[in-house]
C-alpha cells in the first residue's frame, strides 16, 4: 500500500490487483448465478435459460457456477477478513447511520478500512454463500441425489431460494452503496482512491497507511530546478 502524490492530487492504494480480480470473479459469478437461478426458479423466467444455451445447459451449469463463487469468495475472505472483525468504533459508527445517509460525516467517529455497514455486508455474504452452497449440494441431483431424502431435498430447495433472495438484496445494497458514495468505484476499478476520499470516509485507515512508510513520490511531478539570475 502507498500514499502517492500524483500531479495535483494525492492518491491512496486501496486494493492490489489480485484482490480486484477476485472481487470481479465473485461479482460475475453472482450475476450468472442470479440469472441461471431465476431461470430455474419459475416458468415465467425460464426465457433467461436462453442465455446459457437452454434449460438443460442452465441446470448443468448453475451448480458449477456456485463452485466458482465459493472458491473465489474463499480467496477474497482470506484477503479481507482481518479488516472485518467488529470493533467498538463500528457500533459507534452504526449509531450515526442517519448522519451517514444525510451526508453529515463530520459527526462520525474515525474508522479503519471498512465501516460497520461494510462489515455487516461482508459477514452476511459469507454466511449466505455457505448456506447457498450447502443447500445447493443437497439439491445437486446429478452427484448427490442419493445422499439425501426427498424431505431433505425439499427443505434444501426452500432454504436455497430464501438465501438466494437474501443474497440478491445484500448485493443490491452493496452496489447502491458503491455508487452512492462518490469515488468508491475507483477503489475496485483502479485500485486506488483520492486522499480526500480516504480522509473523509476512512480516516483511521488513512492515518495507518501514512504511518507505515508509505509516502511514495515516484509518481510525483519532477521538481523544477531553481534558476537563478543570469550572471
Amino acid at each position: 500500500m502507498a500514499v502517492r502524490r500524483e500531479e495535483e492530487r494525492t492518491t491512496v492504494d486501496r486494493y492490489p490487483g489480485r484482490v480486484r480480480v477476485n472481487h470481479w470473479i465473485t461479482a460475475i459469478s453472482l450475476i450468472l448465478l442470479a440469472l441461471s437461478g431465476a431461470a430455474l426458479f419459475h416458468p415465467a423466467l425460464f426465457f433467461l435459460s436462453s442465455l446459457f444455451g437452454g434449460g438443460a445447459n442452465t441446470r448443468a451449469l448453475h451448480p458449477w457456477l456456485g463452485v466458482v463463487l465459493l472458491a473465489s469468495f474463499a480467496v477474497l475472505f482470506v484477503q479481507m477478513v482481518r479488516h472485518n472483525f467488529w470493533r467498538k468504533v463500528d457500533t459507534q459508527w452504526m449509531r450515526h447511520i442517519g448522519d451517514v445517509m444525510s451526508g453529515h460525516e463530520e459527526n462520525l467517529p474515525e474508522i479503519g478500512k471498512y465501516n460497520g455497514a461494510q462489515k455487516i455486508v461482508f459477514w452476511l455474504m459469507t454466511l449466505l454463500i455457505l448456506v447457498l452452497f450447502a443447500t445447493g449440494i443437497m439439491i445437486w441431483y446429478e452427484y448427490f441425489g442419493d445422499s439425501f431424502t426427498i424431505e431433505q431435498q425439499r427443505f434444501g430447495h426452500i432454504i436455497h431460494a430464501l438465501a438466494a433472495v437474501a443474497m440478491l438484496l445484500v448485493v443490491i445494497v452493496h452496489i447502491y452503496a458503491g455508487f452512492y458514495v462518490r469515488g468508491t468505484m475507483a477503489a475496485m476499478t483502479e485500485g486506488k482512491v483520492t486522499g480526500g476520499w480516504a480522509f473523509r470516509h476512512h480516516r483511521l485507515w488513512l492515518r495507518h497507511e501514512a504511518r507505515e512508510g508509505v509516502i511514495d513520490e515516484r509518481q510525483a511531478p519532477p521538481r523544477r530546478p531553481n534558476i537563478g539570475p543570469a550572471e
